[in-house]
């Protein structure tokens, strides 16, 4: 059974039903439930969700009340296996952005690499492969692929 890191637009996307990713997203996350890997997140992925779900339409959020997505965040914890906190995170982060010369908000996937190297994960779902492209390691997933096979 391979571990998945499911990437937090994929999560932002579960929440939107109306949003024109959202089956795509729903069908890969079940297609590879269906597989029995094992589905995990990385606590940075549950600060994401927060911070864009709770941010106001008009900022690029999801504009939800607190209490709504607190709810969301419980079934995700119940769906998806938390990599909790292990030694190594900030060593591993740091040298990823030092040896790929990770500039900006690229910082944040490094890190979301980092946990993934230090837990042993080697997959992530996600909608933008390109961003973690340059990570060896790293085998992207794209819902698409998932969905069609």
């Amino acid at each position: 059974m391979a571990s998945v890191l499911v990437d937090s637009n994929i999560l932002l996307r579960l929440a939107q039903p109306g949003h024109r990713h959202f089956a795509l997203a729903l069908t890969a996350v079940a297609s590879l439930q269906k597989s029995n890997s094992d589905l995990c997140l990385a606590p940075q992925n549950l600060v994401e969700f927060w911070a864009v779900s709770t941010r106001p339409l008009d900022n690029n959020g999801l504009g939800m009340e607190s209490s709504k997505v607190s709810g969301a965040i419980r079934r995700l914890r119940n769906l998806f296996r938390v990599l909790e906190g292990l030694p190594g995170v900030a060593d591993a982060w740091e040298t990823l952005v030092s040896n790929h010369q990770v500039s900006g908000k690229q910082a944040h996937d490094a890190h979301l690499v980092a946990v993934m190297l230090v837990h042993d994960v080697r997959h992530l779902l996600t909608f933008n492969g390109q961003d973690f492209k340059r990570f060896a390691g790293v085998e992207i997933i794209a819902p698409a692929a998932v969905s069609k096979a």
